[in-house]
């Protein structure tokens, strides 16, 4: 017998997305979801496992449905439910072609609380849950429309019931009153989660205190009552929502609705496979098209573009449809600060400048040579892997602090030299990594007062935050004022403040494989395949030899060469040498197709690695493996940022 296709609150979520995703969902072996494990990965990562079963001391009585089979959950909650009164977690409850599983919900007599819990962060003192204008937040609206999705089923199921409907999140205007907060839930090998509290700790006071139990009742009523939005709409909601269970229930996909929300469709199944695109299968639909149509770019591929929509509704799909007035107002030729945002979109469509067309990129060396006097012998490169978990790690900090548990350090000397000479991992479970981490960088970059490069603003964001935390701890350190002047000295306005390479190379640097975008493990690659310089030097086994570059966690005998290269030229992607590393990081049962294509290729693995070494029970093998694995994976991101100055330096002098 075929199981029951029901639409659930994940399926409901998919189908706001995009209503054609519900046919393309659950068929990985035809559609792969390129996002497949995204959501255990980010409950792992932001701890919202943890946060699940610290929302369930607050209900001391309550009772859980484990129960997995639908029919089998159904029935024992609709037992535990003829009660006067009982507290619930997961229960099961079904309608018709609707099945919904609710983290907690209250009955008492013919009133429910149907309480919806996520890792989300929430500020009692500055809610911010409704825009200027009145609006649900684009952010939250998510989670509305969830809880509104759970509270229409519930309605349908009990009709004269009084429902009021919660969201319970972490709560960041709260302390923690204790230390070791986020060892108390413990993730087993099944991803059950195992609770232990210490004696004289309050479980149910410390979930009052740090979830907040936010009303949403007047919101779930007027999004039940008003149009639904989503792509292809809007439908009132009950029409939406029985319009996809039928849909779903029969396995019968929706006309495509193409548009913007394309553009981040995750069944868009790499071309050259052997799976199927439904991204691909949706614009062929829709417009004819053939593969040889995708081949020249969609307005999808515009980087940064806010107009796509606005392009897709004029019947505009491909960039060589896109005409320069369709961007806006601006001059075609970048000025003496480099390109605009409109302007690398212009690249986009129609190319290179003639002058650039044979190298293949476009360089503003005028632009690179003037920061590049400002910049002082040897250059630092710096990357950082932090996290933000959900529980407090320590008594007196709240919910979602920042945590900087690892960095990278290569440096560059003014004859060219690269060398890896610093790193820092702390993962230890429960111990709090940053003032140590601060300290680790500061004894890396306090020998001489060289230029210290970030790719991206984020670093400058976390010693801004390891220093108000510095300023904010109830026992101050030691070194408190030594490690704010040195944390102040490089971040904005400080007499060492950090170089940011992406903002450089987002004004200085196109090349047509990168889609417009200034992403490290877009860069990096392209520039290899424009630099004969870079091609020669790490196709070499000379990185990590005893007489080549050094390292710190790739040093061998005989080297290791980062890339091939083709006999047509043609240059091998760095950050493919580390993707069985990155599977090292990841948890069982993640598709590692998609994990290959999206998890590892934008570094969330590594904060996801961290709640691994927190949160899980495992062998001291597995976590020496994780270890190592994001110490390969951070050095390389460093030596990126080398290999890009050093290809720079190589055209600057050139010219």
């Amino acid at each position: 017998m075929s199981k029951p296709r029901y639409l659930t609150k994940s399926r409901f979520k998919l189908a706001v997305d995009c209503p054609r995703k519900l046919f393309y969902t659950g068929k990985r072996d035809i559609y792969p979801d390129m996002m497949a494990g995204d959501a255990f990965m980010e409950m792992l990562a932001e701890g919202g496992y943890q946060v699940g079963a610290l929302a369930k001391l607050r209900y001391p009585e309550g009772i859980e449905i484990h129960d997995t089979d639908h029919a089998t959950a159904e029935a024992t909650t609709m037992k535990l439910l003829a009660r006067d009164r009982v507290v619930l977690f997961e229960p099961a409850i079904r309608v018709g072609d609707f099945f919904i599983r609710i983290d907690v919900l209250v009955k008492d007599g013919n009133s429910f609380e149907l309480i919806e819990v996520k890792a989300k962060s929430y500020n009692s003192e500055k809610p911010e849950l409704f825009g200027a204008r009145g609006g649900i937040r684009s952010n939250m609206l998510p989670y509305f429309q969830d809880a509104a999705f759970q509270t229409w089923v519930l309605q349908q199921a009990f009709p004269g019931a009084v429902i009021k409907t919660f969201l319970m999140m972490p709560d960041k205007a709260q302390t923690a009153p204790v230390g070791g907060i986020n060892q108390m839930f413990r993730i087993l090998p099944d991803r059950e989660v195992e609770t232990k509290i210490p004696p004289g700790v309050d479980g149910q006071a410390l979930a009052e205190l740090l979830l907040a139990k936010v009303d949403v009742s007047t919101s779930v009523a007027d999004i039940l009552a008003s149009p639904l939005g989503f792509p292809g709409g809007p439908l009132p909601f009950a029409e939406a929502a029985n319009f996809w269970a039928k849909h779903y229930a029969t396995d019968q996909p929706v006309v495509p609705p193409i548009g913007a929300h394309c553009g981040g469709c995750q069944f868009d199944a790499p071309a050259d496979g052997y799976l199927t695109s439904g991204f691909r299968e949706c614009w062929k639909e829709a417009l004819g098209w053939t593969d040889a149509d995708f081949a020249i770019g969609t307005v999808l591929d515009l980087y940064n573009c806010r107009k796509k929509q606005s392009l897709i509704d004029q019947g505009i799909y491909k960039l060589s449809q896109v005409q320069k007035d369709d961007l806006g107002d601006f001059d075609e030729e970048p000025g003496p600060n480099g390109m605009s945002i409109k302007q690398r979109q212009w690249m986009q469509v129609a190319g290179l400048p003639d002058e650039d067309r044979a190298r293949g990129y476009y360089l503003e060396t005028t632009l690179v040579r003037n920061e590049m006097t400002g910049w002082r012998f040897p250059y630092h490169f710096i990357d950082f892997e932090t996290a933000a978990v959900a529980l407090p790690f320590h008594a007196g900090m709240r919910p979602y602090e920042s945590l900087a548990f690892q960095f990278s350090h290569h440096v560059m000397e003014a004859n060219g030299d690269v060398r890896h000479v610093g790193q820092f991992l702390c993962a230890e479970p429960g111990v709090f990594p940053n003032y140590d981490f601060a300290r680790a960088l500061m004894r890396d970059l306090c020998n001489d007062d060289g230029t210290v490069f970030m790719w991206s603003h984020h670093e400058n964001t976390i010693l801004n935050a390891i220093a108000r935390q510095l300023m904010e701890d109830d026992n101050p350190q030691d070194d408190q004022e030594e490690l704010m002047n040195f944390l102040g000295s490089l971040t904005k306005g400080g007499d060492r403040a950090i170089v940011d390479l992406c903002d450089l190379a987002g004004k200085a640097y196109f090349h047509p494989d990168t889609h417009g975008s200034s992403s490290i493990k877009k860069v990096l690659p392209a520039i290899l395949k424009g630099s004969d310089e870079l091609k020669a030097k790490y196709s070499r086994q000379v990185y990590g030899a005893p007489s080549g570059m050094p390292s710190l966690n790739f040093a061998r005998p005989e080297g290791f060469a980062w890339i091939d290269v083709g006999s047509d030229g043609t240059v091998s992607d760095p950050y493919n040498r580390l993707k069985a590393m990155a599977r090292d990081m990841l948890p069982a049962g993640i598709d590692e197709r998609a994990a290959d294509d999206s998890i590892i290729a934008e570094g969330g693995a590594a904060a996801t690695a961290y709640a691994r070494l927190q949160f899980e029970q495992m062998d001291t093998l597995t976590r020496d493996r994780i270890k190592s694995a994001l110490l390969r994976y951070c050095e390389l991101d460093t030596l990126a940022m080398a290999m890009v100055v050093e290809a720079w330096r190589a055209e600057c002098a050139e010219d």
